[in-house]
Formats: C-alpha cells, sequence, structure tokens
C-alpha cells in the first residue's frame, strides 16, 4: 500500500486587533509576499474605533468583526482559517520577509508541531534590548511562548488541545501548557520586530516587574479574571 500523501502546509495568519490604526498598515504589508505565495491573511477587529478595519481591508484576504478580547478573536480567526497551519501574530509586530518559509521549514520535522520566533524591540535602547533578550530566554527555558513571539501550530495540533482557553490574560501561557504535550516548541532565530509601547506607557522597569507579577500569580493559581482586572489600568 502506498504511504499516505504528506499533509499539505498552508499559513493563515491571525491578527487580533483593537484600535491599531497606527500600526496595522506595516505589520500588514510586511505579510504581502506571504500573500502572493498563497498564504492568507485573517484580521479580527474587536469593534475597534478608529480605522483598523477600513485600512485592513486592501491588505488582508478576510477582515472579521468578533466580542472584544484577544483569546476570542484568535478562537474567532482560526475557526475562520483555511490553513493547516495558524500563525498568530500581533498587530503591532513586524515579520521577516519570508517568514512563511522559516516556518514551514521548521514544521517538516515529523516531531515538530508548534514554535515561536524570537523577538526584536523596534526601539535599540539598551535596557529594551535587554528586555527582548530576556523574553527570548525565559521562553527557551520555560517552553512557553507569548503572544509577542508570533505563536505557530499545526491546526490538527490546536483542534486537538481545544485551541485558546476563553479568558480575559494569560491565554498565550494557558496554550502553551497544552501544547507542551506534543512537544516543546521549535525556536526561530530570525526575530519577529515588535513595538516596545507597553514597556515605554508605564516604565520600563515597572513594566517587567509588573510582567513578572502577573505571571507568577498566574502560576500560583490566581484566576485570569482577577488578573485582568489588575492589569487593565495599565494597557497601552
Amino acid at each position: 500500500m502506498a504511504a499516505a500523501a504528506a499533509e499539505p502546509l498552508q499559513l493563515s495568519v491571525i491578527i487580533p486587533a483593537l484600535n491599531e490604526a497606527a500600526a496595522i498598515t506595516a505589520t500588514l504589508q510586511a505579510l504581502q509576499p506571504l500573500r502572493e505565495r498563497g498564504h492568507e491573511v485573517i484580521v479580527v477587529d474587536g469593534g475597534s474605533q478608529d480605522l483598523t478595519a477600513d485600512l485592513s481591508r486592501p491588505l488582508a484576504d478576510r477582515v472579521i468583526q468578533a466580542s472584544v478580547g484577544r483569546a476570542t478573536q484568535m478562537r474567532v480567526g482560526a475557526a475562520a482559517a483555511a490553513g493547516s497551519v495558524l500563525w498568530f501574530l500581533h498587530a503591532d509586530t513586524i515579520a521577516p520577509q519570508h517568514a512563511d518559509r522559516l516556518i514551514l521549514e521548521t514544521l517538516q520535522h515529523p516531531r515538530t508541531g508548534w514554535g515561536r520566533f524570537d523577538v526584536q524591540l523596534s526601539q535599540t535602547r539598551l535596557l529594551l534590548r535587554c528586555v527582548a533578550w530576556m523574553m527570548n530566554q525565559r521562553s527557551r527555558i520555560s517552553g512557553i511562548a507569548t503572544g509577542d513571539q508570533g505563536l505557530f501550530v499545526r491546526r490538527r495540533i490546536y483542534d486537538g488541545v481545544g485551541g485558546f482557553p476563553e479568558i480575559p490574560l494569560m491565554e498565550d501561557v494557558a496554550l502553551s501548557r497544552a501544547l507542551r504535550r506534543h512537544g516543546r516548541p521549535a525556536r526561530i532565530r530570525q526575530p519577529l520586530v515588535s513595538s516596545p509601547r507597553r514597556w515605554l506607557a508605564h516604565g520600563v522597569l515597572r513594566t517587567i516587574l509588573r510582567m513578572w507579577a502577573l505571571r507568577l500569580a498566574y502560576f500560583l493559581g490566581v484566576s485570569p479574571a482577577r488578573l485582568a482586572a489588575y492589569y487593565a489600568p495599565h494597557r497601552p
């Protein structure tokens, strides 16, 4: 009997967005070479009050409206996606020109079902370079991929673990925990370039300490709803 054909790999890039008019065009323009190579880009808008949706339509295959909440928006995007690989990308993050090749080559290994990129912040201040280095090393050691790092996963594995849980914060950590049952994440060293606005809005050191405290509280069992209520005033 002939061996079964290999699973065809096509990317669906899923971008949750809320009031991202200042950033979304650059993010989507960087993805146009991927669209030309047959991959799809889906923007899931959480009810923006600016021009996010209008700016996205000429540069995306689909712009979908969903209830606000990153986990909800990513679940909606995944449900609408046609690709066999789902790639979740933040709306303020610039991908390498050949990100699709990097992802698909990484997933050629039969034991690799998911992974993430290293991240680089778009400003070159020493402290921000240290932040990016710590994020990358933390993920390498823990096997947890956060939203900034462009988590990608085979569709069948994503569906098998139930996708992103419907929680208001730490959805990326929760999904990573579930995906680790299928192995540790692959690491792509060529970085995504992300905005440092989260750190700049309230101070770099203060934001680092706050995020560490949030993650520690989550690992100690504090509910995501309580953490989200605490974090809400500090969102950029």
